[in-house]
């Protein structure tokens, strides 16, 4: 005898699970060969990550591009390489310094290598002991890989039989900086997942599940990443984000669903069955979850820059063969698995659901009775911490703020000991003189006294005219370091200010250069952060909207999403700006935030706060669809989900934090800012505010007005899925 159960609204999920869990061990072997064989095709014809950032129209892309056409051997990427006499000075070993320098000039993709003895003026330290070349490079060195860096190492080895030491910076930082290995961090972020697994489901079993089908989920991700890479340029910290978000949100998927599945075999039902019925309402959170991030991250193309929404599209990636291999090779592994998932007990598991006396029945009791001091508290808090925010500021982090076993740190370090910290983020100045009847000397000389005499530059070099005349040419060496926000005013005061009065309008002027490009892309960012919060909150308020029918639900957690997003902020500030703990994450000193890391933690942050948000709300809606009374529906939610949201927010926070261990300041950045955020979030909003806010409401947070209910679009996120009988064999 077959069973059967009316269609619901989960059907198609029903069916999905059931078809998995009859099926266990082809759909497990199905998701761990096409991972392995992603992953294969990827290191074997995937592509190249990286940072390619292109600001078309912008002041420094203008005046880049007319150099690369009026005089290419000074475009392109510029590398340094820093000599240091650890005897006597470079000039006593002028010979070996040109012979090294002709011999860097004749590597492959190399446009020219200054002599720092013989250029004019000549790029040596007043005491002679320090001097740099500068090479241009016709590719980003970053695409070179590393069996240049050994031609780079071959062309200068001379020089250790002179004791002259040498090091590479500028634009060679991406190609001499150690590769970050996330294995280390994945390692740890695992290990600590386990231990925390094994806490909430008392099993071995359990806890391995959960993280299993992570692992593989994220897999097949960079699979997909690296062969994405093919046709599309992603940044060097797109695997990364791939692996932290998709690690991250792979294992909560897992946990939320083996938390309802136990659930269901203790309530009697057989495997098969659980696996497919916690598939259609679990699973249907897991969906609309999904979907909330992926929104988030896709949103930030919205930036208009590339770059960044490609690297949202990385992260995407992991979410997306996360969230698939939750409504297929969980089930199939839970229905594998079967009730021989609390075998191997470390403790007791313990249910689902408590009972009315339970201590979450009882907190929630206590949030019922004093909601508004708990509202009041928990927002207090969440503004202490975000007070830092103030004094927020964005920018570069450069090679001043890596260790100093670095090559690129330590040629940062003599260039600033030899020629002023200003000398290692140089701005090119291109005037365009085809429209002047006669450049001359003399106006150029007055030009270059007008540069030279604005307040935070150093110096000015002469101008130098392309060889066909068509511009002039002059490098501005700041006071400041270029990770300084006063760098970035004077790269503003230059363009605005100094050279429109100078130049007249008979030239056109550029500032160009890598601190003119970065300065410009962060201002870029900086002003299209508001449109990115926008289309994100827009884009999440509809889909809450959508799947709880509550106006007042999805501006509750709008508004709350956005205090947990200035609190995390607030953290980052703390740690890199002000210093706090920095050197503990191998910080060499306090940096700005990275220009668009808000950006970034802003569409994470609320793409993984809204899983949690999504979560709750299902378990305290089927509560109220049942009952109809919304306190009980507050605390029935809160007691099923609390215990494991904490859990799963305590392994999310725990696979962040682990890649802190990168090398890279940025994913430092990124890691801090989302650990904070998702503890921040699961903690004082998840569980403080939101109960208290929709205590308050009580039965208004269901409300909707008629005619915006027919409007919008039904999304049913979890609801009450019948229990099929088993078919018979």
């Amino acid at each position: 005898m077959t069973g059967a159960s009316e269609e619901t609204p989960a059907g198609w999920l029903f069916r999905l699970g059931r078809a998995s869990a009859t099926r266990p061990g082809r759909v497990v072997a199905v998701w761990v060969l096409a991972a392995v064989a992603l992953l294969g095709a990827s290191k074997a014809v995937g592509g190249t990550f990286v940072d390619n950032v292109v600001l078309s129209g912008t002041q420094s892309f203008t005046g880049a591009q007319l150099l690369a056409r009026h005089d290419p051997a000074s475009s392109g990427v510029t590398g340094l390489v820093v000599f240091h006499a650890t005897r006597g000075t470079l000039r006593s070993d002028a010979s070996a310094v040109s012979a090294v320098t002709a011999a860097l000039g004749r590597l492959p993709h190399v446009l020219a290598a200054t002599d720092p003895l013989a250029t004019d003026p000549p790029t040596v330290s007043a005491d002679g002991t320090i001097a740099y070349s500068r090479v241009q490079f016709s590719v980003n060195p970053k695409t070179l890989g590393p069996s240049y860096l050994a031609r780079l190492d071959a062309a200068v080895a001379p020089l250790a039989a002179v004791h002259v030491t040498t090091d590479f910076g500028g634009g060679l930082d991406a190609l001499t900086r150690p590769r970050a290995s996330d294995l280390r961090s994945e390692l740890i972020g695992v290990a600590v997942a386990l231990v925390v697994l094994l806490a909430i489901f008392g099993s071995v079993l359990g806890a391995l599940l959960p993280l299993g089908t992570a692992l593989v989920g994220v897999v097949a991700g960079l699979g997909v990443l690296g062969l994405g890479a093919v046709a599309l340029t992603f940044g060097t910290a797109a695997p990364t984000l791939a692996v932290m978000i998709g690690l991250g949100v792979g294992i909560d998927y897992a946990v939320f669903l083996t938390t309802r599945f136990r659930q269901a075999l203790l309530d009697g039902v057989d495997p098969v069955t659980a696996a497919a019925s916690t598939t259609a309402s679990s699973g249907r959170a897991v969906v609309v979850a999904a979907s909330t991030v992926v929104v988030a991250m896709l949103g930030l193309y919205a930036s208009g820059i590339t770059f960044i929404g490609q690297l949202g599209l990385a992260a995407a990636f992991g979410v997306v063969t996360s969230a698939l291999g939750a409504v297929t090779l969980v089930p199939a592994a839970l229905a594998a698995t079967g009730r021989r998932i609390d075998a191997l007990r470390v403790h007791v598991p313990v249910a689902e659901a408590g009972t009315n006396d339970d201590g979450w029945h009882r907190y929630a009791a206590s949030v019922g009775r004093r909601p508004w001091t708990y509202l009041l508290g928990g927002l207090l808090v969440l503004c202490v911490v975000a007070i830092p925010l103030l004094s927020l500021s964005v920018g570069h982090v450069g090679d001043g703020a890596d260790p100093t076993s670095f090559t690129d740190r330590r040629a940062y370090d003599l260039v600033a000991r030899g020629f002023g910290v200003g000398a290692n983020g140089p701005l090119t100045v291109v005037l365009d003189v085809r429209r002047r009847s006669r450049a001359d000397a003399a106006w150029a000389s007055t030009v270059q006294a007008r540069l030279a005499a604005t307040p935070g530059v150093a110096r000015a070099t002469p101008f130098v005219a392309t060889p066909d005349h068509a511009l002039l040419v002059d490098t501005v060496v700041p006071t400041t370091g270029p990770q300084s926000s006063a760098t970035a005013a004077l790269v503003t005061h230059l363009v605005a200010v100094t050279l429109p009065s100078a130049v007249g309008p008979v030239a056109s002027p550029y500032v160009t250069g890598a601190v003119a490009e970065q300065t410009q892309f962060d201002g870029i960012v900086a002003g299209r952060l508001g449109l990115i919060m926008a289309v994100v909150i827009a884009t999440a308020f509809a889909l809450v909207t959508a799947a709880f029918r509550s106006l007042w639900l999805a501006l509750k957690a709008a508004v709350l999403n956005l205090f947990s997003i200035a609190a995390a902020y607030g953290v980052v500030v703390a740690v890199f700006q002000w210093g706090w703990a920095r050197s503990w994450l191998g910080v060499g000193q306090s940096v700005p935030v990275e220009a668009y890391v808000p950006m970034m933690m802003f569409a994470i942050v609320f793409g993984l706060s809204m899983d949690y948000e999504i979560f709750l709300l299902s378990r305290v809606q089927e509560s109220w669809r049942a009952t109809g009374d919304a306190p009980h529906a507050v605390a029935s939610g809160l007691a099923r989900t609390g215990r494991v949201i904490s859990g799963a927010a305590l392994i999310m926070v725990s696979v962040f934090l682990s890649f802190v261990l990168s090398p890279v300041v940025v994913v430092k950045q990124l890691a801090v800012g989302l650990a904070a955020s998702v503890l921040i979030d699961a903690t004082v909003v998840r569980l403080v505010l939101v109960p208290a806010v929709m205590h308050l409401l009580g039965r208004r947070a269901w409300g909707m007005p008629a005619w915006l209910d027919r409007v919008v679009p039904r999304l049913d996120v979890e609801g009450a899925v019948p229990v099929v009988a088993p078919a018979d064999e």
